[in-house]
């Protein structure tokens, strides 16, 4: 039986720490005198007065969580975090329509980055830094920040943080789990302030290098203007924004192990960190290649476009400094194998991440040999250890929703009338939680705005779902889930 108490006690504590958030971009657009201070205020209290509300009939709950729960908690904790989000944007009047107001919110939250928003020069900075701030909160998971700064209040942290938690397999650094969360939370930190500090001294605006610091730390790939032209006006800036995506694109146990404990020969023996790596290499020096022999690039400009492009696709951050759209075919392809295989697990970043990539491939490697040697035990392991059958089971099983559910919101979209390469571009959008496609837009041709309100929502879903990767989500909608066992 769900626990319906203490879920609506870990949902008003959540919205305190959103109504919190909120309060700061209120201070932000104090600073500039501008209009958006009246729904800043508003939102924050009204955020305030429901996180009471849901406080209030979670009042006699108990500390203790299910599995169940756990993953009721995680779901419902994104939506209600949307719902409320999306407030300022609606009161303010820079979005006036629902759908356009929460596909927005959501596409912040997930760090997915796509927008109905034409012109966003034209929003107040309040309303900026909230779009900006709305990808950082959720570049690590909403309700794992909690976990970080109320471990008391969720008495089944270890399984909130499964049910959350990107990649196949969960890693800890200390017994306590809140302990690891702070850790992890202190490296994002610390990230974002470096990134911020950099982009600043390399000639970027505070306002600007503060916005872009939350989104590039958290690959989330919101921008404070509309063409990347005046974000990347040199290619130091360029080359630091490599650098912080690419940092974030790495698991945070990895970094903590490197940064904090001193231990960088663990970073290169990582087969994961490796072939993240790796891949960044060859995809790199291939589009450098072709820029250069077919569309007659210099060759330092080749490359960084090149390794931007890569960086910016594999981490699924987003942004772009060049319209690929122009480019040859292959790059196409290229980028969206990156889209598809995202980066390390346990980082900020979505896609299908590395880690399964290569088990699926020593599960199939194992399959040949196996063809050859029928009696020969042949476990799968990934840095010298065994990964359990019952892994194995689940990575398959995930592997077929994710490429079901491309296929699925491929087909509709085209039913809908879109160009079916649009349609493969906004299907690994969503999923995948990159937010562009082969230009700054959906495509060549087409925004995000064009979309009907119906399939908004949709894309709301998708986007959430390619978040908690699938199975946290899709889980809510079977029968034995609601059952009383």
């Amino acid at each position: 039986m769900i626990n319906w108490k203490i879920i609506s006690k870990i949902i008003g504590s959540l919205l305190f720490i959103e109504a919190f958030f909120m309060s700061w971009c209120f201070g932000m657009s104090a600073v500039f005198h501008e209009d958006d201070s009246m729904a800043f205020a508003l939102s924050t209290l009204f955020t305030f007065g429901s996180a009471f509300v849901f406080l209030f009939f979670g009042r006699h709950s108990e500390n203790s969580l299910s599995r169940k729960d756990a993953y009721v908690v995680v779901s419902s904790a994104w939506i209600v975090f949307s719902l409320f989000g999306m407030l300022p944007f609606l009161i303010h009047g820079s979005i006036s329509n629902l759908s356009d107001a929460f596909f927005e919110t959501m596409s912040g939250f997930t760090t997915t980055g796509v927008t109905t928003i034409a012109n966003v020069e034209r929003l107040p900075h309040g309303i900026l830094f909230w779009r900006s701030l709305m990808q950082w909160i959720g570049g690590l998971g909403i309700v794992f920040f909690t976990i970080a700064l109320l471990p008391s209040l969720v008495g089944g942290s270890v399984k909130v943080f499964a049910a959350e938690a990107t990649g196949p397999i969960r890693s800890k650094m200390h017994p306590r789990l809140s302990t690891t969360a702070k850790w992890i939370w202190s490296i994002y930190l610390l990230m974002t302030i470096a990134c911020g500090l950099a982009f600043w001294a390399a000639g970027l605006g505070w306002f600007d290098a503060l916005n872009h610091s939350m989104t590039t730390t958290a690959t989330g790939g919101f921008s404070t203007h509309n063409s990347p032209d005046i974000l990347f006006s040199s290619p130091t800036i360029e080359y630091l924004s490599i650098l912080f995506q690419f940092l974030a694109g790495i698991n945070f146990t990895l970094l903590y192990m490197s940064l904090i404990k001193f231990r960088f020969s663990g970073l290169f023996r990582n087969s994961e960190f490796r072939l993240y790596v790796g891949i960044i290499i060859v995809a790199t020096l291939t589009i450098a290649y072709l820029l250069v022999t077919r569309l007659h690039y210099n060759y330092e400009p080749a490359f960084r476009a090149a390794l931007f492009q890569v960086v910016s696709f594999i981490t699924t951050t987003g942004l772009s400094n060049s319209n690929a759209a122009m480019w040859p075919h292959l790059t196409w392809v290229i980028i969206c194998g990156l889209m598809f295989i995202g980066a390390c697990a346990g980082s900020t970043t979505g896609g299908f991440k590395c880690i399964r990539g290569l088990m699926l491939f020593k599960v199939v490697k194992n399959e040949f040999l196996h063809i050859l040697h029928p009696n020969a035990v042949l476990p799968v392991k990934m840095n010298g250890q065994s990964i359990p059958q019952s892994r194995l089971v689940s990575l398959l099983a995930f592997f077929l929703l994710y490429i079901a559910l491309l296929l699925l919101v491929t087909i509709i979209m085209s039913l809908s009338g879109i160009h079916i390469s649009n349609a493969i571009t906004i299907s690994l959008s969503l999923l995948c939680n990159v937010g562009a496609g082969l230009d700054t837009n959906i495509g060549p041709v087409m925004t995000w705005a064009e979309l009907s309100d119906g399939l908004k929502w949709l894309c709301s879903f998708l986007m959430l779902v390619g978040r908690l990767e699938i199975l946290a989500v899709l889980v809510l909608f079977t029968r034995s889930f609601w059952k009383d066992v």
